[in-house]
């Protein structure tokens, strides 16, 4: 594939540039920025309320009502600002918008509200006095509203109203005090390039339907690729629909480069395959097994250290089991970062193992893959380079909106071979283009979002240094946390060490229990402290944190923190509001 080139499509210092085709639009819609920083600029101002008019305040559970928005009329002025006759949301369907005749000015004006409905969404998520969660169970919230299907259609009043609903029992995912997911934050470039991708609307299987985002794929990939640590960036990728994705296209890229005649011939034409991942790896490796006809039981789980980190030794015990039954080691899956532990299985003897065996290593880095970023926190990852794929989801610990998520191949073209279809509708051979760019055919998807330019973009806008800075703080965090509780009264830790990654994992012992023997009474006991921690936490709205049993251990407190808004503050906050919510258990 031929490069692009540096410039605007490149990670730099230099900025892009270019000229709008339509200076005037381009004009009126940077006004629209200006509500971020808490002004609406006077052309929009002028073009959906009229040059004396200003947008009614709108707040409460009520939808924004447009009482006198001027209606569009047939003047030669683009935009026109002539005073008409007033329109009224409640008179108005989705007929009415664009591409409807005269529909200019009541879209800009509906489109308009609804960025209203979602700027005061994006203020209250950063509010700190504002709940994390307005909790209602599944009947309540089924039963409060009605939220079937109907054969005629609602004003736009209406469609308004569900858009506010829908938010207010959104889960502020962007919160300071959310810890519950790996996906945590909200960030406003990345925000911004969401909306922008959804507006163009296109697919990502060709580059005369995707130009730019094809160019800005194979820029981002590369770049990744580099970061690795792979010679000059070479290989190949794609971005999938999450991690699970990403690493059952590797289980299926390695067992193509094992066996290429599986993929006209199916399973039946190869012996019985066995894949090897850690005790602690995500449950996807069994999905992808299973979804690929090689079963779960032909994924072997590998014993892990005190840690949560994959033992090296018994990773060979098994590989030469599995031989000695006459079946056929394919893929070894090391984790960088685990779901629970946020452990970094030992890269460079696994990848001494794999390259003995001559078995594809695969790294899932889903998690940990930020770390690569950091120049502090980066050898935690040492190996991946020997890697021959890898997941990397930058929506986790890198803080881009979900989702983003990338498979990282070391060798060019395995990809495509493994997938393509040669479909003559896509991809045909005689386009007056570099064939190279059309990538669709390298996936299992034959529809695919564009989920690269929000990541792009925030990379232009914090530079590698900032998305540095993003993941020193953030483990800085976790190591106060660590800190603050090893030795607090009332806690007590699942195990001992500094955390590597965000994930601190801890037992709150309420006062009840502080004077049991440790046995299977007080284990029974302690396992139901966190749960109801967890539900009161919802209830009252305070925050979220995550918790879960694994292995012999009972339910314990995992937290992990990848949003950037998150303060020392905000975990005094949680050490105090496990104590206030759990003290009487």
């Amino acid at each position: 594939m031929a490069s692009p080139g540096s410039g605007f499509w490149s990670f730099g210092s230099e900025n892009g540039s270019g000229d709008s085709d339509n200076p005037g639009t381009a004009r009126a819609w940077c006004q629209v920025a200006q509500k971020f920083t808490g002004g609406i600029g006077n052309k929009l101002c002028a073009l959906l309320y009229g040059d004396a008019e200003k947008p009614a305040e709108s707040g409460g559970s009520q939808p924004p009502r447009v009482a006198a928005r001027k209606a569009a009329c047939a003047c030669d002025q683009k935009p026109c600002s002539c005073p008409k006759a007033d329109v009224n949301y409640g008179f108005l369907h989705a007929t009415d918008l664009l591409p409807a005749c005269d529909g200019e000015r009541p879209t800009l004006a509906f489109l308009q509200d609804v960025m209203n409905i979602l700027l005061q969404y994006v203020v209250k998520s950063f509010d700190r006095s504002t709940k994390v969660i307005d909790f209602h169970y599944p009947n309540e919230l089924l039963q409060e509203y009605n939220w079937e299907l109907a054969d005629q259609p609602q004003n736009l009043e209406e469609i308004l109203m569900h858009c506010q609903t829908t938010l207010k029992y959104a889960i502020k995912t962007g919160h300071p005090r959310y810890f519950n997911q790996l996906s945590t934050g909200l960030d406003m470039v990345g925000l911004a390039a969401d909306w922008l991708t959804s507006t163009a609307n296109t697919n990502m299987f060709t580059y005369e339907i995707a130009p730019v985002f094809v160019l800005l794929e194979y820029v981002t990939l590369k770049k990744m690729r580099e970061i690795i640590g792979w010679p000059g960036g070479s290989g190949d990728g794609i971005f999938s629909p999450g991690g699970a994705i990403s690493n059952m296209y590797a289980m299926m890229i390695a067992r193509f480069k094992m066996f290429p005649e599986v993929k006209e011939k199916g399973m039946a034409a190869v012996p019985r395959l066995i894949a090897f991942t850690s005790e602690h790896s995500h449950f996807s490796l069994k999905k992808g097994a299973a979804a690929l006809g090689i079963g779960t039981d032909s994924v072997i789980l590998i014993k892990c250290d005190e840690r949560g980190k994959m033992i090296p030794s018994d990773l060979e015990r098994r590989i030469l089991e599995a031989k000695q039954k006459g079946f056929v080691p394919f893929l070894v899956s090391a984790t960088a970062g685990t779901t629970v532990y946020g452990a970094f299985d030992p890269l460079l003897a696994v990848a001494d193992i794999c390259k003995k065996y001559k078995i594809w290593m695969h790294v899932d880095a889903a998690w940990g893959g930020g770390l690569l970023m950091s120049r502090k926190h980066k050898w935690k990852l040492s190996g991946v380079e020997r890697a021959n794929s890898v997941t990397w989801n930058p929506h986790k610990m890198m803080g881009v909106p979900l989702q983003c998520s990338a498979l990282l191949v070391r060798e060019e073209g395995l990809m495509q071979n493994c997938n393509q279809m040669h479909a003559s509708y896509l991809f045909q051979q005689d386009k007056h283009y570099d064939l190279s760019y059309d990538t669709g055919d390298k996936a299992l998807q034959c529809g695919r979002h564009v989920d690269v330019f929000k990541l792009w973009l925030m990379w232009r806008a914090k530079g590698t240094t900032g998305f540095e800075a993003h993941v020193d703080k953030c483990l800085e965090l976790a190591e106060y946390l660590y800190n603050i509780i090893k030795n607090r009264e009332g806690y007590e830790m699942v195990f001992d060490g500094k955390p590597q990654h965000t994930n601190v994992c801890f037992w709150y012992i309420p006062p009840s229990l502080r004077t049991l023997e440790d046995n299977e009474e007080r284990m029974s006991r302690l396992s139901k402290v966190a749960p109801v921690i967890k539900a009161r936490m919802m209830e009252y709205g305070t925050t979220m944190v995550s918790y879960q049993p694994l292995g012999d251990k009972v339910n314990f407190f995992r937290m992990v923190i990848s949003n950037p808004a998150a303060t020392h503050q905000d975990i005094d906050f949680l050490i105090e509001e496990i104590e206030r919510l759990g003290q009487d258990l």
